[in-house]
């Protein structure tokens, strides 16, 4: 592989830590800046909802610019917005500035994504988003628990100036790596890439992407309270079982890309079957500490295997004009999910079911996602059929 997707991997590992290392920290802003649990909740919300307008906004707003201009300018976002969350005095300030930096998620994904299958061949695509994926999958297993237990020894403010240094440093290595865009090509005309939202398979590829997600996060983003008040783990302990959570992420988003490069419709439905049965489990699973590192691991690898299936599923049914728009579109689903899951959780505890109910309704989700993954499968091979009649 080129070590350009290596550049994009770290580019990917610093947004992964800023959306994800929030999970570790809400009990230590929940307390300092005087809110509840599920308000702190909402910052995963509130930068998932960043994402999601962020996205088709940045998009075709950078699309006359080289591909590298753009991933340069998105990194500069993303440091800055981390700076001004590491200086928030309030808890709105700390909203702002989670939104601020997701601006730049889902259109750094997107176009990376491109950039990514440019470098490759055919075959490897799927392996390619899949390497830079890994910085997001990374992201969890190393920066999410050392950005926990940098919160809990130095304060929550802590983690934030240390991810504005990798920030930097992951906008020294995008320039410094990343090639220029050897041939400039006029873009599509805007009309012709919103087309692109007007297929079907489209549609559903980025329902399919919401909803996958959806259930995953009402998890992931009360997995602290989770660990420590029904698995029994001290707040130190965090971390290292967020860390086995991690190495699920990088497993299953390794192995999701190379089934998807061998067949992608068995991939997506065999991925989206596991993320369900994972989430079933897993309720049961929490209420024991060797339980819950099972479940930690199992979930991960389950989450992150569905994200080359599906981010190669919205990038092949949008082909041609329109790609680059339908890629960071996927990305703004993916989050979009993430801000439903966020909810959805919140919502369960707000109900008085309490955390051990979070599991068990979450799954519900995926297995929508599911069904709908199912008919996409089946209407492309009538679709197939057809041509071929």
């Amino acid at each position: 592989m080129p070590i350009a997707l290596y550049a994009l991997t770290v580019g990917a590992f610093g947004i992964g830590v800023t959306e994800f290392v929030i999970m570790g920290l809400l009990l230590q802003v929940s307390g300092d800046l005087g809110v509840s649990i599920p308000v702190a909740g909402l910052l995963m919300t509130g930068y998932a909802l960043g994402v999601f307008v962020g996205a088709p906004v940045l998009t075709i707003a950078t699309r006359n610019l080289p591909r590298k201009t753009t991933l340069l300018v998105l990194m500069a976002i993303f440091t800055l917005g981390n700076l001004a969350a590491a200086l928030a005095p309030s808890f709105a300030w700390l909203m702002t500035a989670r939104i601020v930096t997701a601006l730049a998620h889902g259109t750094f994904f997107g176009v990376g994504s491109l950039v990514a299958t440019s470098l490759v061949a055919p075959e490897r695509k799927a392996s390619a988003i899949a390497i830079m994926f890994t910085g997001l999958t990374l992201a969890t297993l190393l920066g999410v628990p050392f950005g926990s237990w940098l919160g809990l020894a130095f304060g929550w403010r802590s983690t934030f100036w240390a991810v504005t240094a990798i920030g930097i440093v992951a906008l020294l290595v995008l320039a410094t790596l990343v090639p220029a865009d050897r041939a400039r090509i006029a873009p599509a005309p805007i009309a012709e890439e919103l087309k692109v939202l007007a297929r079907p398979q489209v549609q559903l590829g980025l329902v399919m992407t919401v909803l996958g997600f959806g259930g995953i996060f009402a998890i992931f983003t009360f997995i602290q309270p989770i660990l420590i008040q029904l698995a029994g783990f001290s707040e130190a302990a965090v971390s290292p079982v967020l860390l086995v959570f991690g190495a699920g992420l990088v497993v299953g988003n390794l192995l999701g890309g190379r089934w998807a490069d061998r067949s992608l419709a068995p991939a997506l439905i065999g991925t989206l079957v596991l993320m369900t049965a994972a989430m079933f489990v897993s309720g049961f699973a929490f209420h024991s500490q060797i339980g819950a590192i099972i479940a930690a691991f199992m979930l991960g690898t389950a989450a992150f295997a569905t994200v080359a299936p599906l981010q190669m599923w919205v990038l092949q049914q949008a082909g041609g004009a329109g790609q680059g728009l339908a890629s960071s579109l996927n990305i703004a689903a993916f989050n979009l999910g993430n801000a439903l899951g966020a909810w959805l959780g919140g919502f369960v505890i707000t109900q008085g079911l309490g955390l051990a109910a979070i599991p068990p309704v979450a799954a519900l989700v995926p297995l929508l996602a599911l069904g709908l993954a199912a008919f996409a499968v089946t209407l492309e091979r009538r679709t197939v059929r057809a041509a071929c009649a």
